[in-house]
């Protein structure tokens, strides 16, 4: 018979897909002889079982949790339902990748009427017995019965102010008698049965809810947000009862090993004195930081000083441990990998081998490329003067600025209606996922640093002020106010998660800095890595800012952008309406000086280092105004002003643009395809590189250009173009007087250009794979179209596993790359090869990059240093000992 529940001492760290990872470290913990409190894990096994017999707990599964609650009574000497000696369980969910907040927990577990008299006698605290009966109660009801919160909520917030009390802990063990009968009276209205009673039949409800919990909604929105495979399933650990609510010599608390926010290695934390672990976490009451435990319980502070090195040093990583003090004895309740800002990362991985915890490769290994991305955005300008309205504790780093909404539906709305939002709520719940996903921040006027939305915002990256208390939230009016300060649903606010202040407006921001630790990393990574990379920038400001983040040269230089400039329309829009040669020959001859200088521009931003740089792409009909616009101008002049000059040159456009309409211009008359039918536009282009590698050699800049065909699908139309820029080159090299070398190369964007690789490098010093056009045409799918109608329905459904325009489809697209290589490189051995599409700065996409040979990836500037880590990450990982042919790893 299969094993579907292990006991805490027959498993270990190595376990995480079986017991999932909050089992597998209790097990690990329980292993190396932590205080532990004793319990078993349901494996996920028996979760995917739960769901192959339709939602029922197997006969087998059943047999194992009875044998194992056996030997949890035998271990604690207690008795599941014994009035006289009572055993109560929390049970908790546990997946195989941490799931913050995304499934269910239910605590105290086996009270019952008989139960809470047993235990108000054991322990002679009465009023500890009955809070813990009625928060079992409450969660129960929650959780199982599916009863919403609110009602429970409402009724003791009625209670308390009918007594005069302001919190919690003043409420009596009478008083607290008088909250489980309005409770049990909530669960009669609502469930239509009474409360149940029956400890073993709880249990096994709870165990159904939280394998239920697996594939609610925020679980489900969790889960496609950090790519958690949905087979894997959740274990539930069944955990005997440590008590934080027991009195002022009792507590619970969250903390980390270091600081999730900045890295800095000190005790980060948070805890409340006679209190249960989902107080500290639900953000129901602001807890006390960690260090102040000191001055509180000076014997606990330090035996948990001392558990939280020893495991930080077991795992050789920051941790996050929840823990209970129960009458002065300390309990670990969880230990997991805390999540941590981008800059904690970098901090903490850098630091821990200066410590001698890891090595260069582990710390390499450490940090997600993904969150790289937190780390180069803008920040709020020093030099702006602040004024504050609030200040709440500096839950994640980063700042935004957004309207004010109080709902996490109304911020998704308004985000997909192209809106900016700031999610203002009491507390976040994880039912809010979707509106934390949608907003540029959030903020609470409750909970700590430790809180639902601290978490969550600092695992996404985004800025958060947690338990801002200065913050009157009134939910229904949509309104907030900071003493006589009123702000209303919608308008503007700006916040700064790393102080937790909180602004009236929309204030300056400034680009950001990379640290010393950060810099560090990525030098690291560059030792490592064995794949280039490079950036996409079409003009010296991006050059350099490329440069600046390490790029190894330009993979893409789309010259069409510089066409673009608003004081070259004109002189662009009179080389297509020319109506002969001389007269395109006089447009374009203005152009060159103009593309030149550009070029320059890049080249010595570039300081030597390649630059690819691509003839124009696009058709004709880009660079002349919208043919619908246009018509409607000349109608209306051909109204009021029959006899104008301006009405003869509009229907000329009109004619012209008529000419140039295609009804798929993705497919139609551009790339190389413009070059063969107007070579004297890629001629000028070719002409104004090449002066501009021979101006710059005067100035002792040695020069790289790599000039890329667009869209070539035959041999043929590389082998004319390719003539006509070497015809290019020669007579620039016969009026300069200059040598120089140059590459000639072409972007392998459609189909037939990979499967004809071989031939086409006969023609090519090098490849770059263009895999926005390459994926548009494998998939036969039109970009802006398929975003915007079914491709998100695609993915939701699971048709498609990412979006392939932003993670590359190594199955289809990726294996033309694959093909492309090698067909390439058996015709030419050392052909350069990269990528220049978006997929060039994903992970993933990146390693693929990696293992299919290719010398360099291109990407954004903002995205080089991630593609530096990815791809030194590819490296350790793959470990490949071939040598490479690579020419520009920086």
């Amino acid at each position: 018979m299969s094993k579907f529940v292990y006991l805490f001492n027959e498993g270990h760290s190595g376990m995480k897909e079986i017991l999932g990872g909050k089992g597998a470290n209790l097990a690990e913990m329980t292993k190396i002889g932590l205080p532990v409190p004793f319990g078993f894990t349901i494996s996920t096994e028996a979760c995917n079982s739960y769901y192959e017999a339709e939602k029922t707990i197997p006969s087998e599964v059943t047999a194992q949790v009875l044998d194992a609650l056996y030997a949890l009574e035998e271990k604690t000497g207690k008795q599941f339902g014994n009035p006289e000696n009572p055993l109560l369980v929390s049970v908790r969910s546990g997946s195989v990748f941490s799931m913050p907040g995304m499934m269910d927990t239910i605590l105290n577990l086996g009270m019952n009427d008989e139960t809470v008299e047993g235990m108000a006698k054991l322990t002679n605290n009465p009023r500890f017995a009955y809070d813990s009966y009625r928060r079992f109660i409450q969660m129960f009801s929650n959780v199982v019965l599916d009863i919403n919160v609110f009602f429970f909520e409402q009724y003791l917030e009625e209670t308390r102010q009918h007594k005069g009390y302001s919190s919690d802990p003043e409420m009596t063990a009478e008083d607290w008698k008088e909250v489980i009968k309005g409770y049990k009276d909530i669960v009669k209205k609502h469930n239509r049965k009474s409360f149940p009673q029956d400890p073993k039949e709880q249990l096994f409800l709870a165990i159904n809810a939280v394998f239920d919990s697996w594939n609610n909604q925020r679980a489900i929105v969790y889960r496609r947000l950090n790519k958690i495979p949905d087979h894997l399933g959740t274990a539930v650990n069944i955990q005997s009862m440590v008590f934080g609510n027991m009195g002022n010599d009792s507590g619970t608390g969250v903390a980390f090993t270091r600081n999730p926010s900045t890295g800095e290695h000190i005790l980060y934390g948070e805890y409340l004195i006679n209190a249960q672990g989902e107080d500290v976490v639900a953000g129901i009451r602001t807890p006390q930081p960690i260090l102040t435990l000191k001055d509180e319980m000076p014997n606990v502070f330090q035996q948990f000083a001392e558990t939280s090195k020893r495991l930080e040093q077991h795992y050789q990583d920051m941790q996050d441990i929840e823990f209970t003090v129960e009458r002065g004895e300390l309990f670990i309740l969880q230990t997991r990998t805390g999540k941590r800002t981008a800059q904690a990362a970098i901090r903490i991985a850098v630091e821990m081998v200066e410590e001698g915890i890891i090595n260069k490769k582990a710390a390499l290994l450490r940090v997600d490329p993904d969150q790289l991305n937190q780390l180069l955005h803008r920040r709020i300008d020093d030099g702006f003067e602040r004024k504050i309205l609030a200040k709440g504790l500096p839950a994640s780093p980063g700042a935004a600025t957004g309207q004010v909404v109080f709902d996490a539906d109304e911020a998704e709305s308004l985000t997909n209606e192209g809106k900016k939002v700031i999610l203002v709520r009491p507390e976040t719940t994880p039912d809010d996922i979707h509106g934390i996903v949608a907003a540029q921040a959030v903020v609470t006027s409750r909970g700590g640093m430790t809180s639902h939305a601290a978490v969550v915002a600092r695992g996404m990256g985004k800025a958060c002020i947690c338990g801002c208390e200065a913050l009157k939230i009134d939910l229904k009016a949509k309104q907030f106010s900071i003493g006589d300060t009123l702000v209303n649903y919608g308008d503007t606010i700006t916040i700064d998660g790393a102080t937790g202040e909180i602004m009236l407006g929309e204030i300056p921001m400034i680009e950001p800095e990379l640290s010393d630790e950060f810099q560090l990393l990525l030098a690291w990574a560059d030792q490592e890595r064995k794949l280039g990379v490079r950036a996409n920038a079409d003009n010296p400001q991006d050059a350099k800012k490329a440069f600046d983040f390490g790029a190894g040269g330009i993979g893409l230089c789309r010259t069409e952008h510089m066409f673009m400039d608003l004081n070259r329309i004109p002189i662009v829009q009179d080389m297509i309406l020319s109506e002969s040669y001389e007269e395109r020959k006089e447009a374009l001859n203005k152009l060159l000086p103009m593309q030149q200088g550009d070029f320059e521009g890049i080249f010595e931003a570039m300081q030597g280092y390649p630059v690819t740089i691509r003839l124009l792409d696009p058709p004709l009909h880009e660079f002349l105004p919208d043919k619908e616009e246009l018509l409607i101008e000349v109608t209306k002049l051909q109204i009021l002003q029959p006899d104008s000059s301006e009405l003869r040159k509009k229907e000329l456009l009109l004619k012209k643009v008529r000419q140039l309409d295609e009804f798929n211009p993705m497919l139609g008359h551009r790339g190389c395809r413009l070059g063969m039918i107007h070579p004297e536009i890629y001629e000028m282009q070719a002409k104004a590189i090449f002066y501009a590698v021979a101006n710059l050699a005067d100035k002792g800049l040695d020069v790289k250009p790599e000039i890329m065909i667009p869209l070539v699908g035959h041999v043929n139309e590389l082998k004319e173009m390719r003539q006509l820029v070497i015809d290019a080159a020669f007579k620039v090299k016969e009026e300069t007087g200059k040598d120089f070398e140059y590459l000639i190369g072409t972007m392998i964007e459609i189909p037939r250009a990979a499967l004809t690789a071989d031939k086409i490098a006969e023609e090519a010093d090098f490849f770059s794979f263009g895999t926005n056009d390459l994926t548009q045409t494998t998939f036969g799918f039109s970009r802006d179209d398929a975003e915007g109608k079914f491709l998100q329905t695609y993915i939701e459904n699971k048709v498609l596993p990412d979006n392939p325009f932003a993670v590359l489809d190594q199955d289809g697209v990726g294996k033309l790359v694959e093909m492309g290589v090698h067909l390439g490189r058996q015709t030419k051995s050392h052909l350069k090869t990269g990528i220049c599409g978006e997929h060039g700065g994903e992970k993933s996409s990146i390693e693929f990059c990696y293992k299919t040979g290719l010398d360099y990836v291109s990407c954004s500037p903002y995205r080089v240093p991630l593609a530096r880590l990815a791809a030194a990450q590819a490296t350790i990982l793959h470990n490949k000992s071939e040598t490479r042919n690579l020419t520009e790893v920086k």
